[in-house]
């Protein structure tokens, strides 16, 4: 979701109003996949990376300033299942504790499940992987893409088929590298706040146009 500080500094903002924009985004996005009939959605919200930046402390405000209001629009959303995909163990309890709720209040929820990939990065994953390959007494032979599948975090989820990144840098910025062998890469210049609806389905329209032939 690429574009909220530079959308702020276009439209003479604070970037707090960039990242706030694209929480509200982000829902609308959200409701918009549901009505398509998606089963899986992921949003790469904060890679590991950015979790060093110096100006880390305006997402975690938003995040505080905000609990009340997104933990009752998850509620509305009563078919839609969230969980929180990244490293937790240097979060703020608070935060970790929120998070946790968000997953509780709606892990009974069937029509479509949202993945907020959030402190995420592919060497954090692969040491997870590899810390319960050790731990579940796996050997050499076990070693293949259907194990390490298993032991993801996405071991009970189809791999993506879809990705679309905003705000005009076309490259994976660490995120999911696991599973896109095989994911339609489309990126678009708009940044992540101005995304339209209407945009999305011109891209989905090109991706059903798409021979996907796995390789073979």
């Amino acid at each position: 979701m690429d574009g909220n500080k530079r959308w702020a500094k276009e439209n003479n903002l604070e970037e707090y109003s960039g990242y706030k924009k694209g929480v509200e985004k982000l829902f609308e996005i959200i409701d918009y996949f549901f009505e398509l009939k998606v089963k899986y959605l992921s949003f790469y919200a904060l890679s590991s990376e950015n979790y060093n930046r110096g100006k880390i402390n305006i997402i975690f405000n938003l995040i505080n300033s905000n609990k009340k209001e997104f933990l009752e629009k998850v509620k509305s959303q009563n078919q839609i299942r969230y969980k929180i995909i990244g490293v937790r163990n240097n979060l703020s309890k608070n935060i970790i504790e929120y998070f946790d709720e968000i997953e509780k209040v709606t892990m009974n929820n069937v029509g479509l499940n949202v993945n907020i990939v959030f402190n995420y990065g592919i060497e954090g994953e692969i040491k997870e992987i590899f810390k319960k390959f050790i731990e579940n007494n796996y050997n050499y032979n076990d070693l293949n893409y259907k194990t390490i599948k298993k032991l993801s975090l996405l071991s009970n989820q189809p791999d993506p088929d879809l990705l679309i990144r905003t705000g005009g840098y076309q490259r994976l910025s660490n995120f999911y590298l696991i599973y896109l062998s095989y994911c339609e890469l489309f990126f678009t210049k708009t940044l992540w706040p101005d995304l339209k609806t209407s945009e999305v389905k011109k891209i989905i329209s090109k991706y059903e146009k798409t021979l996907r032939k796995y390789g073979l």
